[in-house]
This record gives C-alpha cells, structure tokens and sequence, in this order.
C-alpha cells in the first residue's frame, strides 16, 4: 500500500472536511513545491503600517543629544565605573569595573565593552585618530591586565582606564572652537 504526499504531511481526514481557502487552519505555513513559504495575505494588512523610527528622539534615548549632554553621560558613566565608592576606612575609591571585574573572565569581558563604547562615543564626538588609539591602549591594558585573578582586580582599582579616557577627551574637546 502506498500513501500519497498528502498523507504523510497532513493527518488523514475525510475529504468533506478540506477547508475552502486552501490553507490547512492551525497546522503552520503552507509549503510550495520548491520548500519556500506561500504568505498568507490576509496577514499583509495587519502589518503594513507598523514601522520603527530610531531617528526619532522619543524613540531614541541616546540620539539628539548636544556634545555638553554627550561628555557629561561620559563623565558620569567613567565616574561610576572607576571610582563611584569609598572602601570604609580608607581612602580608596573603587567603582562597578572593580566588582564587575571579580566574576572570572566575562566580568572583565563586559566591563572591557562597556569601555569601548565610551571610547566609540568619543569618536562620535570627533576625537582624532591618535586620541582614540591611546584610549584604546588604555581599554586594552585595563582589560588584559584585568584577567590576571587578583592582581588584575586590585589594577583596575587603580588603573581607572575610563576616567583617564574621558579627561584625555575633555582636555580635547576643551581645545576645539566653540561653534
């Protein structure tokens, strides 16, 4: 006994029982010989208008922001890294790079990202080749250095590679014309 195509994908049922449209209700995608999917047009006008604007400052948290707005977000990101607390009875400050950087190896992996988005934010701001390269080595030692286990905990206490970056481009952007 053979069974046809129909069989084998589709659970048998009466003849009488085929729906009229031509697409099986709740058994997914309907296949055409070649494998690609036929869409079903009545979901075309659902969708037709929903569009995303990214461009849009609603939409966008992080676009149209002026360059002060822009190196304050900078200034106060490094802070929070580097240097955001005291360790009790001392004078050491320390930040979430500290902490972040005590989980072995993707501690030191996410706080090197977060490092480098403040460095591609610095050349959004049109920092220069040569300043954003020295940035760079700043995030690559801080982040190499970080994956030693526990003196690469106690060098990004001290290191503080992002306020380092961030004074480097205030000092730049300092030097720049007002326009």
């Amino acid at each position: 006994m053979t069974m046809s195509n129909e069989d084998i994908y589709v659970p048998k049922r009466s003849r009488s029982e085929r729906p009229s449209s031509g697409r099986a209700q709740g058994h997914g995608p309907v296949i055409d010989q070649d494998g690609h999917e036929i869409p079903d047009p009545s979901l075309r006008g659902q969708f037709e208008g929903f569009r995303i604007d990214f461009g849009n400052s609603t939409a966008n948290p992080f676009g149209n922001l002026t360059r002060e707005q822009r190196m304050a977000r900078l200034e106060a990101l490094s802070k929070l890294l580097d240097v955001a607390f005291i360790l009790p009875g001392t004078n050491i400050r320390y930040g979430i790079d500290g902490l972040i950087g005590l989980i072995p190896v993707v501690g030191d992996i996410i706080t090197t990202a977060i490092s480098l988005w403040l460095v591609r934010e610095a050349r959004a701001l049109g920092a220069p080749w040569h300043l954003t390269a020295r940035m760079l080595g700043n995030v690559a030692l801080d982040g190499v250095v970080g994956l030693v286990p526990v003196a690469g905990d106690a060098f990004d206490v001290m290191f503080r590679a992002n306020v380092r970056n961030v004074r480097m481009l205030k000092r730049w952007i300092d030097k720049q014309p007002r326009l």
